[in-house]
């Protein structure tokens, strides 16, 4: 059992500094959970730390999934089988890049729902979701004889909120389910004060100054123990922006920095992993600027498990402080299959009667009122208004593309400055559609309550327009009929299958294509925009088949080719 004893760890009454790693087992294929980790144990770690998000084991209400990637337990105990402690991260909040910061979108739905504080109905909602959750981590405590160590109470609470009696409910709620692990909270070195508890173990957030922190941390709570729960040794990309990149050698010097004084540390990211489907997050300063699909975090482990230059620095500083093992680890092969033409093609419109169900409604309604957590949703309403009117796009989330009687007029986005827009309306009656892209909810700070599709009442031509018909698009359900239907706009599904004769990781090239989603064999691999930085899309091996494999393209925007490539090498910025 860790405990802390004046300003050190024990664990089994013995000294013991703490070497950890981030790794996300729902940012991996369970297949992988192995590599990843027997690295982590190569570079001189001791434990791995994860999140553990709400969204992906509870994505309806009610409704829960603990398989594949949500598979928290086989996580763990694939940690312990390899002799590594764990630590858990089960805040209902944890940031993380991550959609919504791993809160379900489904909350949402309560309108007068606060969250991250006292809200009764905020606080009913993870007492219940604890009572499922919490059970599958009870067996695997040190105190149960399993690995798990450690146990966080909320994420950097500080940096959002002071309810000191939110924070007492969270440690109750985890202490009364039968956590008795050490608990700990987490926070930037000048956020400490709003986000810890007098009598819980108190860490720290950074990635340089270790000294500067340490002493805020010693005058706030003396004689506690130096642990850097977060040392950031890279940073995350958003879509428009540069891929970010940390030397090697400064994140080895910190490092090292803090070790020679014995802290403990956990590496974020150990390894990153990847934004599969629609969980990547946002952030939402100036403007709103959500992540991209890879999480690349530029780690000591690339998006696809490759040691980087920035592994050997920290394992070499390791080394001065540790007997690092000697562990094989096998190869994981890449392969270039090269191009696939997606030779069958169909447009959304002309599928939607496979891929969602009409509900109608006397105005526009949230994704999170139509029971939708992610994907598109398309609105539709007819309006006897002539000539050109103005449409009030502030209540739309996130990215728009508007229909006039069945033809493109343009794409708007919650970033635009100009938020009246133009339309021509040309006969008596006519047809308004307006598909609506969720590109992420927000994961942290004050717009983190982030509703998407249209979030209120829609203002056209000096006056609110009602009656709707919206279609839920979430491509739980993909096409399986192509060449059907006459519409010729975006978004269009393209498919094509892929021959394999040898299973090996990845990477899709879209040269050619604006935006959208790619499936392979139904997996969502994520978004795509060719804006940048990322280029490709990661494939791990163990989503393809040997023989054939479907592919699937939605492009929303418009494409120059129908040809994919298939690389064995990453693009991630310049």
């Amino acid at each position: 059992m860790l405990q802390v004893r004046d300003n050190h760890f024990l664990l089994n009454n013995e000294s013991f500094q703490l070497l950890s790693g981030a790794l996300h087992y729902f940012r991996i294929v369970p297949e992988y959970w192995e590599d990843r980790l027997l690295k982590m144990k190569a570079c001189g770690l001791n434990t791995v730390e994860t999140y553990v998000p709400w969204n992906v084991h509870e994505p309806k209400k009610g409704e829960f999934q603990f398989d594949g990637l949500a598979d928290l337990e086989a996580f763990i105990q694939k940690a312990e089988k390899l002799g590594m402690y764990v630590i858990v991260r089960p805040s209902p909040y944890i940031c993380a890049e991550w959609e919504f910061g791993g809160l379900p979108g489904w909350l949402l739905k309560e309108k007068d729902i606060e969250l991250r504080c006292s809200h009764p109905s905020y606080l009913k909602h993870i007492e219940d979701y604890y009572d499922v959750l919490i059970p599958k981590i009870v067996p695997h405590l040190s105190t149960n004889g399993g690995p798990i160590i450690a146990v966080q109470i909320e994420n950097e609470y500080g940096g959002y909120g002071n309810d000191a009696h939110y924070m007492s409910f969270m440690k109750e709620a985890l202490v009364s389910r039968g956590i008795d692990v050490l608990l700990f909270t987490s926070d930037g070195p000048d956020m400490i004060k709003s986000g810890s508890l007098p009598d819980v173990l108190t860490t720290l957030n950074f990635g340089s100054r270790s000294g500067e922190a340490f002493q805020t941390l010693e005058a706030f709570k003396p004689n506690s123990p130096r642990l850097c729960a977060e040392f950031w040794i890279g940073w995350f990309d958003h879509w428009g922006g540069e891929h970010h990149t940390r030397d090697g050698e400064d994140a080895a010097r910190v490092l090292d920095d803090m070790l020679k004084v014995g802290a403990s540390v956990n590496f974020y990211m150990f390894h990153g992993g990847t934004n599969f489907g629609f969980y990547n997050g946002a952030n939402h300063y100036e403007m709103y600027s959500p992540t991209i699909t890879s999480y690349d975090y530029d780690a000591l482990l690339t998006e696809s498990g490759d040691m980087t230059d920035k592994y050997n620095k920290v394992k070499e500083v390791m080394s001065r402080y540790v007997e690092l093992p000697e562990l094989d680890i096998p190869k994981i092969p890449k392969k270039a299959y090269g191009t696939v033409e997606l030779q069958e093609q169909v447009s959304l419109f002309d599928t939607l009667s496979l891929i969602s169900e009409k509900v109608t409604h006397a105005y526009p309604l949230a994704m999170e009122q139509l029971n939708q957590n992610f994907g598109f949703t398309l609105y539709k309403t007819t309006v006897a208004f002539q000539g050109t009117v103005e449409l009030d796009i502030t209540p739309i989330r996130d990215r728009a593309f508007i229909y006039v009687n069945g033809m493109y007029q343009q794409t708007i986005y919650r970033n635009d400055q100009e938020k009246m827009v133009s339309l021509q309306l040309n006969q008596e009656e006519n047809v308004i559609e307006l598909l609506v892209e969720n590109m992420g909810r927000v994961n942290y700070g004050k717009h983190l309550k982030d509703a998407k599709g249209i979030i209120g009442p829609l203002w056209i031509n000096n006056q609110y327009v009602f009656e709707w018909d919206m279609y839920p698009i979430e491509l739980h359900t993909l096409p399986t009929t192509f060449h059907v239907g006459t519409d010729e706009r975006y978004p269009r599904f393209y498919r094509g299958t892929l021959e394999v004769d040898e299973l090996a990781d990845t990477f899709i090239e879209l040269k050619g294509w604006t935006k959208g989603n790619v499936f392979v064999n139904g997996f969502n691999l994520g978004r795509y925009w060719s804006v940048g930085p990322q280029e490709t899309l990661y494939v791990p091996g163990p989503l393809l088949n040997k023989g054939t494999n479907e592919v699937i393209v939605l492009e929303l925007e418009g494409n120059e080719t129908n040809i994919i490539t298939f690389t064995d090498t990453p693009k991630l910025g310049k």
